[in-house]
């Protein structure tokens, strides 16, 4: 990751963008030793969270809503 000064940015605006466009490496922009903005390309993705990420994969096979067993087993568990 290359790390460039604002002034820099500035003056050679296209010219980075471009370089960062083909190259899809990140440029960090900086002034005065403290960090700005990071210009990343567009097919640059973030690594994503686990979270969500078997949404929609999975199926309902069957029924869901009657009981797993037969009454006469739920009568037994009442004693």
């Amino acid at each position: 990751m290359e790390i460039i000064n604002i002034s820099h940015l500035q003056k050679n605006c296209n010219a980075i963008l471009e370089k960062v466009n083909h190259s899809d490496e990140s440029v960090l922009i900086c002034r005065k030793g403290k960090f700005l903005a990071k210009i990343v390309p567009l097919s640059f993705s973030e690594k994503k969270s686990w979270l969500g990420c078997m949404a929609g994969t999975g199926r309902i096979i069957g029924d869901i809503i009657s009981p797993a067993e037969n009454i006469s087993a739920w009568e037994v568990l009442k004693q």
